[in-house]
Formats: C-alpha cells, sequence, structure tokens
C-alpha cells in the first residue's frame, strides 16, 4: 500500500520500488481497499528484497518491524527510515473486520507518506 500512495503522491518527483523480506503476494483486500481511493495496485508484485541489493537508493523505508531486523544492508543508500505499521491480515478475522483493518492500515499510510514526501521533496 505504501508503495501505491508514493506512487500516487509522489507522481513524476520519486521512482518507488517495493519488496520484502518474506515475499507474499499483494493481498487481494489491499488491492480493494486502494482501490476504494482511486489507486491500482493490483498490477503490483511481490519482489524479495535480494533482488535490489544492488542498487543506490536515496532513501530505504522499511515499515514493518520484522522487516526492519531482517532487512539487508544496502551499501549505496543514503538514508534508511522505519515506521512500523500494524499487519491488518489477521487469519482469525472474519470479511468485514479485515477489510476494516486494511482501511485504518491504508489511512495510516497514507498520512505517513504524505508527510515523507514533503519532508524529502521540499
Amino acid at each position: 500500500m505504501a508503495h501505491g500512495w508514493l506512487d500516487t503522491l509522489g507522481a513524476e518527483r520519486v521512482e518507488v520500488r517495493s519488496a520484502g523480506t518474506n515475499p507474499k503476494g499483494v493481498h487481494p483486500i489491499a488491492i480493494r481497499v486502494m482501490s476504494e481511493v482511486g489507486i491500482d495496485i493490483s498490477c503490483h508484485t511481490s519482489d524479495h528484497v535480494n533482488r535490489y541489493l544492488q542498487n543506490d537508493f536515496d532513501l530505504v523505508l522499511t515499515v514493518c518491524d520484522a522487516a526492519r531486523e531482517s532487512c539487508p544492508v544496502f551499501p549505496g543508500t543514503k538514508r534508511t527510515l522505519h515506521r512500523s505499521f500494524e499487519d491488518p491480515d489477521h487469519p482469525e478475522s472474519s470479511e468485514a473486520q479485515l477489510t476494516e483493518g486494511f482501511r485504518h492500515v491504508r489511512d495510516e499510510i497514507e498520512t505517513y507518506c504524505r508527510e515523507l514526501l514533503s519532508e524529502v521533496l521540499e
């Protein structure tokens, strides 16, 4: 969801790559709740972070504590930031509860991405 927000809010000003330490695919509910706000992430992929180890980034952003702890070091990275968001995927939850959880995290991520882009791009 962060990738979708950063692509949309950053428009032509940022180039976003998204990866995980244990990629499982883009959750269908994430796709659905992002589409509710006009952002299509259905074509996003779930790449492993190792795919990008040779890249030099201006910023590496981790968005969950597990990723922060196991994320490899990107030697050419100028800056690393961390912001943990709750994982909304709780298998014991009903469809309605899951959807509400994803919406809540979507909105938190939007706020964070707006603040981050304001800081980084100004």
